[in-house]
């Protein structure tokens, strides 16, 4: 099962995290686009598809056709580490050869919407403090690593749920016999 973990959990982590270098290396010190957490939230799914073939090719070809929750849990789990220990090398990976300041874009872009509210000149101050204590804490990589693995895991963890749910289900989309 471990090959079958680091294999597609690879795979998984190739296709978020080269999409990933792509925008950073050509947006650079552009603001984050409204769409781009869409396409980044679209584009883990797409990569998180691979717990589902993962687990059903387990199911079906290495188990004769059924597997239990727990077994297809912890496949589907071990493959989300993976490919978010991928994303998080390659978002650190992007930053370096960049010399992209998310940090401060980020929060630059946050206080311009919070003056876009309107919120009065006291929770303007108390909330760019906020943020100008978020630059410091994303300066350092054992704030910036975690929080980045804590944007795609939660996202694995939810398809690997679902797909251990479905799959432990031998009738399930199963295999044809010949």
């Amino acid at each position: 099962m471990l090959k079958q973990i680091l294999k597609f959990g690879l795979i998984a982590g190739l296709i978020v995290g080269i999409p990933l270098s792509i925008l950073c290396l050509t947006l650079k010190d552009e603001p984050p686009a409204d769409w781009g957490m869409v396409v980044g939230y679209l584009t883990m799914l797409i990569a998180f598809t691979t717990i589902f073939v993962a687990i059903k090719r387990q199911r079906d070809i290495d188990r004769g056709g059924g597997i239990g929750f727990w077994p297809a849990l912890g496949l589907g789990l071990g493959i989300s580490l993976v490919a978010s220990i991928v994303y998080v090398l390659a978002w650190e990976a992007s930053l370096a050869i960049t010399g992209v300041d998310f940090a401060n874009t980020f929060a630059n872009v946050m206080i311009e919407q919070e003056k876009a509210k309107g919120v009065s000149a006291e929770a303007l101050a108390q909330f760019t403090a906020d943020m100008d204590q978020f630059r410091i804490q994303y300066a350092n990589p054992l704030f910036r690593m975690p929080m980045t693995f804590a944007e795609i895991f939660p996202v694995g963890l939810l398809v690997s749920l679902i797909s251990a749910a479905l799959l432990r289900n031998s009738r399930f989309l199963a295999a044809k016999r010949s």
